[in-house]
């Protein structure tokens, strides 16, 4: 038992974080705090947010370096090839798995009643955005013209209204867009500059090798400091729990009203976390994708508690080295980079809610609509940021790409901080799984070539010993030499 206990102690204090923080914010959301005090309840948890995005820079720009650097161009090809193919594919899953939820439950339906200012629900909405220009901002944010600014600030197109005199006298107003810059990591462009930086690094040869150096130590003391913070993990996600349920002012009403799209959004999430990802995994491998996941408890709850993929990838690099035994160059290659463009939770909660503000509206979705919804859905999960309510501005795109209002995005808001525990929970599991498929096919592909090299020294060892045994001097000669006292003097003669 002490073994046990030694052995999973973190996982065990984790959970029992996460069971204290429902308990702790049960007990205080009596004593009717106010704003300033529910604040001062979250500031612990506060804490922890900070510390898991301080690492998230150097964690990202060093692994993914060292990463890039340590495999093969052809390695590196053939992986990110993989790698590409698992992220896109499980994406359109989940879109379609949503959108066929949707239709099921119909969430939608017979809530076209539903009173929002009752509800207390916030009244400011995200700003509406071409969806051209969503996705011009996306390929903007893979080249940052700085890359000092990229650690903080994201481009964003932002709109301003002018006023055009016709041709016939009329005065219209014509929306110009112009670049912005807002507050946030653009890791996408972090990401980029980091794989070709280590690919570069890697064709310079020996020349490379001191700064790759520097970037594997910059990496490992990292990782130290990662397992410093993630003893502190159970006492912020106690009270970052807590402190959402106070926050909340009706949650009975709020539940009663959108119970269906909640539902039907977390057991969308149920099937494709808890059937679907994992039946990929043993496909591919043959092994038990629950006991992968098991060793993943406390970056998996982290999730659950921070609602941020990003934030939860200090802890996820951790566990899934040290518990499942995942190669380092795979994790710190993979791992990253699934936390930026992997969100097939995000796509389930996206296609859910369009579909959701579809039927709200009472407008049948045509095939069309349903089409842009999963192309869209999965393209835009891609830029969607890994952070608390990311989701919830691409949301918009997919709106305004199949013509309905964003002004019920109040409703999906109200109840984001529920629906995106389960969304960052399965984004962080189908990386953690996509890791753990590509570590099984490089480690068969390396047992493969090792055989291959077997069979050819085998071989090659086998044909020179037949070549002796096969050679006309050597089979006359051994017979002379241990008949050398019976043959007579002319037949060793003819034999030599």
């Amino acid at each position: 038992c002490r073994g046990f206990l030694r052995r999973n102690a973190l996982v065990l204090l984790t959970v029992s974080g996460v069971v204290a923080g429902v308990a702790l914010g049960a007990a205080v959301r009596g004593a009717q705090l106010g704003p300033a005090q529910v604040a001062y309840l979250a500031f612990p948890g506060e804490l922890l947010l900070r510390m898991l995005r301080m690492v998230i820079l150097p964690l990202v720009v060093c692994s993914l370096v060292s990463g890039a650097a340590s495999l093969d161009t052809r390695s590196l090809g053939r992986l990110g090839g993989i790698a590409l193919a698992y992220f896109l594919g499980t994406t359109l899953l989940a879109s379609g798995l949503a959108v066929a939820l949707g239709f099921i439950v119909r969430p939608g339906a017979g809530a076209s009643a539903l009173n929002t200012p009752a509800l207390g629900l916030p009244g400011a909405l995200p700003a509406g955005k071409e969806t051209v220009d969503s996705f011009l901002d996306l390929v903007r944010n893979l080249f940052p013209a700085n890359l000092v600014a990229a650690a903080f600030r994201t481009y964003a197109t932002d709109y301003k209204m002018v006023l055009r005199n016709t041709t016939s006298g009329n005065v219209t107003l014509e929306k110009i867009p112009f670049g912005t810059e807002i507050e946030g990591m653009n890791i996408l462009g972090l990401v980029l500059f980091a794989l070709v930086l280590g690919v570069a690094l890697k064709k310079l040869g020996p020349e490379g090798e001191d700064l790759i150096r520097f970037f594997n130590s910059f990496n490992e003391a990292t990782m130290v400091l990662v397992s410093w913070i993630m003893w502190y993990v159970p006492i912020g996600i106690m009270f970052l729990v807590g402190s959402k349920i106070v926050e909340m002012e009706d949650i009975v009403l709020l539940v009663t009203s959108l119970g269906k799209y909640i539902f039907a959004s977390i057991l969308g999430h149920f099937i494709h976390g808890g059937i679907i990802l994992p039946l990929i995994y043993f496909a591919a491998t043959r092994q038990n994708p629950y006991r992968f996941l098991l060793g993943l408890i406390t970056p998996l709850a982290t999730a659950f508690a921070t609602c941020s993929s990003s934030a939860t990838l200090p802890s996820m690099i951790k566990c899934i080295e040290e518990n499942n035994g995942v190669d380092k160059r795979i994790s710190r290659f993979i791992l990253p980079i699934g936390a930026t463009v992997n969100m097939d939770g995000a796509a389930i909660f996206q296609c859910m809610a369009a579909v959701f503000i579809a039927q709200l509206n009472n407008v049948d979705l045509n095939p069309g609509q349903i089409f842009t919804i999963l192309v869209t859905a999965t393209a835009s999960s891609v830029g969607a940021a890994g952070v608390p309510a990311g989701g919830v501005l691409t949301i918009a795109i997919i709106l305004e790409a199949i013509g309905l209002p964003t002004n019920d995005l109040s409703l999906i808001l109200a109840v984001d901080w529920i629906v995106d525990r389960t969304t960052t929970v399965v984004n962080v599991e189908g990386d953690a799984l996509g890791a753990g498929i590509l570590n099984y096919l490089n480690e068969k592909d390396k047992k493969e070539r090792e055989q291959e090299l077997k069979e050819v020294t085998v071989e090659a060892v086998a044909n020179s010993k037949s070549e002796v045994e096969t050679s006309p001097l050597v089979t006359h000669k051994n017979p002379v030499s241990n008949t050398s006292s019976t043959a007579d003097p002319e037949s060793k003669e003819s034999v030599l």
